[in-house]
């Protein structure tokens, strides 16, 4: 990898506002724009005093980040990773792996022995195979986008 990469965990009160503004607006400008959903992006989740915020820069510019959220936000008995994203002008760099394999490492330090879910985009199933996570339902309908349900044991 040609450029080099500074990568960070964060809470939601240790963000600088800078970050969180580069955060909002990759999410923003994929999901909503690119993706062409529709919804509410930003939600309470993001500021829960135990989420974690996973996200890396080049040249001063984020190239990805996803989140991680403790049991009882999206789902009662798992933690979860979610708004995995990777910038289109990085995409190149191919960081999605990297950024999964921080992600998990970063669960392990904090939420030891906790199994993982996710709703995952279901053309993404094999992206998340390879991590370790099996699907876990039949497909369905998020924002008008295929998603199954994907578990990764401790």
């Amino acid at each position: 990898m040609s450029q080099h990469l500074t990568w960070y965990t964060k809470s939601f009160s240790s963000l600088t506002t800078n970050e969180l503004y580069d955060i909002l607006k990759l999410r923003i400008d994929v999901f909503v724009v690119e993706q062409k959903c529709y919804y509410p992006e930003i939600d309470e989740h993001d500021k829960h005093p135990e989420t974690l915020h996973v996200f890396a820069y080049t040249n001063n510019t984020i190239a990805a980040y996803l989140r991680i959220l403790p049991k009882g936000t999206s789902y009662n008995n798992y933690i979860s990773l979610g708004r995995v994203v990777v910038a289109p002008a990085s995409r190149k760099l191919k960081l999605g792996h990297l950024l999964m394999e921080k992600a998990l490492t970063t669960c392990k330090q904090h939420f030891s022995k906790q199994n993982i879910k996710i709703s995952a985009q279901e053309h993404l199933e094999k992206y998340y195979q390879t991590h370790g996570f099996t699907r876990d339902s039949a497909m369905y309908l998020e924002d008008n986008i295929p998603h199954i349900s994907m578990l990764k044991k401790h």
